[in-house]
């Protein structure tokens, strides 16, 4: 099953954020509806195990947070990322100083998990478009190859594998992590 695609050429980008949320999660691009498919077990562990590893480190030390499933609206377009870390000064807050509901920023890094119904190039572009209008940082992980691939601006991406170290935000620099650690959260045995 391959993502559903609604063309809509008349819905405006405010028109789509009005309807009401699908699920899974539906994503607005370039005046198309795209929904994502059902995360499985593969993505789910991985987007799980990720999520806890980034904010042990950075919400400790308030230097960054990681958010599953969050819907960011910026540059005409309003993806649903599988991971999305901020910065801890840029996260959005409302009057009270708690965390904003509304995202209409892009995230400092995203982070995409293929899922098997997936279209890899759709993932693709939407992490190139994210480091086009401001992300630091891209990741696009591939579970069953078990390579990730890197992308950065102004840099070609790199595929990294095995013990090769991922680079991570500057903030977060002395964290490390393998491509092998992501891959290993995925052995129950």
């Amino acid at each position: 099953m391959m993502l559903s695609t609604q063309v809509s050429s008349n819905l405006s980008l405010e028109e789509f954020l009005k309807l009401s949320e699908t699920k899974p999660a539906s994503e607005y691009i370039d005046g198309r509806i795209y929904q994502k498919p059902m995360p499985q077990g593969k993505h789910s562990t991985i987007q799980t195990e990720l999520v806890s590893a980034i904010n042990q480190v950075g919400k400790v030390q308030k230097i960054a947070y990681a958010f599953t499933e969050l819907r960011c609206t910026f540059g005409d377009r309003s993806l649903v990322l599988d991971i999305a870390v901020f910065e801890w000064q840029r996260i959005p807050l409302d009057a009270k100083g708690r965390v904003a509901n509304k995202f209409e920023i892009y995230p400092d890094w995203i982070i995409e998990i293929l899922s098997p119904e997936q279209s890899p190039n759709r993932v693709i572009r939407k992490i190139t478009f994210s480091i086009q209008n401001g992300t630091k940082l891209g990741w696009f992980l591939d579970p069953e190859d078990e390579s990730v691939m890197v992308s950065q601006p102004n840099q070609l991406p790199e595929i990294k594998e095995g013990q090769d170290i991922l680079p991570v935000l500057s903030v977060l620099k002395d964290w490390q992590l393998s491509v092998a650690d992501v891959f290993a959260w995925l052995s129950f045995t």
